[in-house]
């Protein structure tokens, strides 16, 4: 009844943010979601309600305001997150979420942008611009939510679908070998990777906030049940039953390498904190390595012609 009633209300944040901090009632997540968007339109057993859930308590753990952040995504199923959050969101085109977030993040330093798009999105058609944004390391929060498959569009294969899986479009089992997320981003020149699933909350909720404390392009792949698209097809079952799965199936080991992350049909799944490094983010080297040459060079010179 509440929730219908500021439905019917013009929306007023001030006196919302004071309701939340007087306990008036409201849930906490209120503070950092948009008013009469819930329920959400995803699929009845799909994990993004779960993996946003988490972002907003890292959000909460981290204390941070709503001016102080800003969500980058997408197309597809994850690229409908933006759409929930009452900060600065950009919903983009299709395997632009990342340049669009490099724009932001050398625009607005001090503003943590958050790459929040799925496997397909970043790892298909935005492929390119993810390997390159974790070499240069740029300050982008990179939140990959994979499905194995092309959700939002039939339920198709894509880079990350299993060797065998049965997709919309591998119905006899997919003849390719799909990414190795955390592995391609190390590789790349992330310097903070990890990888957990839906079914572990509270660690997924303490990557986020640890993402959050280091400058630099960080990577997190939460592996997200489908029972449409994919579940369905390879016979995985419900979504609780896709969560039963998890909890049985996945191992957790820090510091593994994460060449040894791959994902195969019915097999174990390696998650846990795999990278953290650090090293100069993309501002620091420009200033450090282009900006201190021109101006060293340029004491003691005469304008050029």
């Amino acid at each position: 009844m509440k929730r219908r009633l500021r439905e019917l209300q013009p929306f007023d944040k001030e006196a919302e943010e004071r309701a939340i901090e007087l306990g008036h009632g409201l849930h906490p997540d209120d503070k950092y979601l948009k008013p009469g968007r819930i329920p959400h339109i995803w699929c009845p057993g799909c994990g993004l309600g779960v993996v946003l859930t988490c972002f907003i308590g890292a959000l909460r753990q981290k204390q941070f305001g709503v001016d102080e952040c800003a969500v980058v995504s997408g197309i597809g199923c994850t690229g409908r997150v933006a759409g929930y959050l009452d900060m600065d969101t950009y919903h983009t085109t299709h395997g632009r979420a990342i340049p669009f977030a490099t724009g932001l993040a050398l625009a607005k330093p001090d503003t943590h942008v958050a790459v929040f798009s799925g496997d397909g999105d970043l790892f298909a058609i935005g492929g390119n611009h993810l390997i390159h944004a974790a070499r240069r390391n740029v300050n982008l929060k990179v939140i990959c939510v994979n499905n194995f498959n092309f959700g939002m569009t039939g339920g198709q294969a894509g880079p990350t679908t299993p060797l065998d899986a049965k997709t919309s479009t591998t119905p006899l089992g997919n003849a390719e070998p799909g990414f190795n997320l955390p592995y391609l981003a190390h590789a790349s020149g992330a310097i903070y990777v990890a990888r957990w699933t839906t079914f572990h909350p509270r660690q997924l909720v303490h990557s986020i906030g640890e993402s959050f404390d280091r400058t630099g392009f960080t990577f997190i792949e939460v592996i997200a049940p489908c029972p449409t698209g994919y579940g369905r097809p390879n016979k995985l079952g419900s979504g609780l039953e896709e969560m039963r799965y998890y909890r049985d199936m996945s191992e957790i080991r820090y510091g593994a390498d994460p060449a040894d992350a791959e994902i195969k049909l019915r097999g174990k799944i390696l998650v846990g904190t795999f990278e953290a490094a650090d090293r100069p983010d993309f501002m620091e080297t420009y200033r450090t390595q282009v900006i201190a040459r021109a101006q060293a060079g340029g004491k003691g010179k005469g304008r050029a012609a």
